[in-house]
């Protein structure tokens, strides 16, 4: 009888276990403190776009001689050449842009994915047929499409927008999807579920699609910043009728009212420009925490 072998308590083994996704999501957050910054970012534009508009309303103003206000308390952004709070505005129109863009991301990646999946996966004349759209696509340029499509379609509609947005968008994401498929299809985890009779279905929805679930995740948040600059752009030029609290109307009011030469007006200008800037670099710091997430190489880094 072999004799039993006792460990100190600070030398037992330990059983391995598998840190959770709330535990490595975490670590990914923490690890570099921009990357929080980045999401509390996001998160303050997000929860702005849904319960601002109920909280901070924009109002018609009362006293029209108060043009360009300084800051003051019941107006911290000042005013602008109506006498409307800026930053009322800014909270308005950020339920148009951020809706808009998320629609239009969401639109993307769904018809991208759907169309890179099924191009690479079967191959033969659906693969020819889906490239040659995709190819199609590609060619045409985006932006001078929007301000074509806008002239014939009302986008006073964040839906409108987030759907024209994404039918012009999601050739380049096929095309990556389908090289992404093209190499899972040949790895031998796939020749095996084949092997054992595994619908296409299945080896689509439980085999290729999580293997590249992080590349779509990725371009999700990469989609969000091209739909919004291509809304407020559209806005920004005023090929789109007013219709809509936007931050692009802002733009396009304050250069058309005088606003870069006032300096008393100066915030009305730059605040649309800082919503930007401020929602692109959220995102920029939260897809450098994704990606860790996402990639256990960069995790065992």
């Amino acid at each position: 009888m072999s004799a039993a072998v006792i460990f100190p308590p600070d030398q037992a083994p330990t059983t391995a276990r598998n840190p959770s996704l709330a535990t490595i999501a975490w670590r990914a957050l923490t690890r570099k403190s921009g990357r929080i910054i980045g999401v509390l970012i996001l998160l303050f534009f997000i929860s702005m776009a849904i319960f601002g508009p109920m909280l901070y309303p924009k109002q018609l103003p009362i006293n029209g001689a108060n043009l360009y206000a300084p800051p003051s308390w019941a107006h911290p952004l000042g005013t602008d050449f109506e006498g409307t709070g800026v930053l009322a505005e800014i909270v308005t129109g950020s339920r148009y842009v951020l809706s808009a863009a998320a629609l239009a991301a969401l639109f993307t990646i769904a018809v991208g994915t759907f169309m890179g999946i099924v191009s690479g996966y079967f191959l033969g004349l659906t693969d020819n047929i889906i490239m040659r759209i995709t190819d199609f696509i590609l060619t045409i340029p985006g932006f001078p499409l929007l301000i074509v499509l806008s002239t014939i379609w009302s986008f006073g509609s964040p839906i409108a927008m987030g759907v024209v947005l994404g039918l012009t968008g999601w050739g380049g994401l096929a095309r990556a999807v389908r090289s992404q498929t093209l190499s899972l299809r040949e790895r031998g985890f796939i020749e095996a579920a084949r092997g054992l009779g595994l619908s296409n279905g299945h080896i689509i929805g439980r085999e290729i699609l999580p293997n590249i679930a992080p590349y779509i995740a990725m371009n999700l948040l990469l989609s969000v910043t091209g739909a919004i600059y291509a809304e407020v752009g559209l806005f920004f030029l005023g090929v789109i009728p007013f219709q809509a609290n936007n931050w692009g109307v802002m733009l396009n009011l304050a250069f058309g009212n005088g606003a870069m030469y006032t300096p008393q007006s100066l915030l009305y200008m730059i605040s649309p420009m800082a919503c930007i800037m401020l929602v692109t670099f959220g995102i920029v710091l939260t897809l450098d925490a994704l990606d860790e997430i996402l990639n256990p190489r960069l995790r065992e880094g």
